[in-house]
């Protein structure tokens, strides 16, 4: 079965540099993302209440974006990526993170866990 793409964009009051070491550095994804993170080459392990879940990061462009692909994901197109956007006019900073949820159902449920885990990361950064 397909998996239900979606976007989110939450704004965000940060510097994209700032911004991006919180996504792309194991140490700083564990203070937002996930209970424990640990990288090895492109490998990646995501820790949350003792499951683990594996995955490879795909592409991280500095300051710009970073995407990872589930490994037990490996038979679809599904992907997740967190990319810093700012709006040329007014300088605004946004997050847009790009999912996949199972199926309709779960669309939102995943967004609102997206949304918790940003609120974490703003909490974290003092944004």
């Amino acid at each position: 079965m397909d998996k239900v793409k979606f976007e989110l964009e939450i704004p965000i009051h940060a510097s994209p540099n700032m911004l991006y070491q919180y996504l792309s550095s194991p140490s700083n994804l564990q203070e937002w993302f996930a209970d424990s993170v640990n990288s090895r080459g492109k490998i990646f392990t995501f820790s949350w209440d003792g499951t683990e879940e594996v995955a490879e990061l795909v592409t991280k462009k500095t300051e710009e974006r970073i995407r990872f692909k589930w490994l037990e994901s490996e038979d679809d197109e599904s992907y997740f990526e967190i990319k810093i956007q700012v709006d040329a006019l007014t300088k605004d900073v946004s997050l847009i993170i790009t999912d996949f949820a199972d199926d309709e159902d779960e669309v939102e449920e995943s967004k609102q866990l997206w949304e918790n885990q940003i609120d974490e990361l703003k909490h974290t950064i003092g944004a």
